[in-house]
């Protein structure tokens, strides 16, 4: 199996427990890694043949516009469910990091989903 790994996007997205934690958009660092066999790209040197991971991290970028999440657990599911489903990989894990205290470098949640339900 091959993979394309987008690290550290950087978004604006409303994620928060509180009202006012969620007022603003926050800073969030967001690592994709899209599971899939690109063996026929890596021939036909064709991008129809592979992901786009140029239009995989715009979509990442705009998918927070206008929405909101109190936990990151619901989001991190929310984009894993929606990469599955517009790009179609084997498998995709992504990890979302927050910067909410300065005692720590960030909090991180990940979740891996895949076709075959592993």
């Amino acid at each position: 199996m091959s993979k394309i790994t987008i690290v550290d996007l950087e978004v604006s997205y409303s994620v928060g427990v509180t009202d006012q934690e969620r007022a603003q958009t926050q800073r969030l660092l967001i690592t994709v890694d899209l599971s899939f066999d690109f063996s026929s790209a890596s021939v036909s040197d064709r991008i129809e043949k592979t992901i786009n991971y140029h239009a995989v991290a715009q979509e990442v970028i705009q998918f927070g516009k206008g929405r909101s999440w109190k936990l990151l657990e619901k989001l991190v599911a929310n984009l894993a469910d929606m990469l599955m489903a517009q790009y179609q990989p084997e498998m995709v894990t992504v990890v979302i990091k927050k910067f909410p205290f300065p005692e720590a470098r960030y909090v991180a949640v990940s979740l891996t989903r895949s076709r075959s339900g592993r």
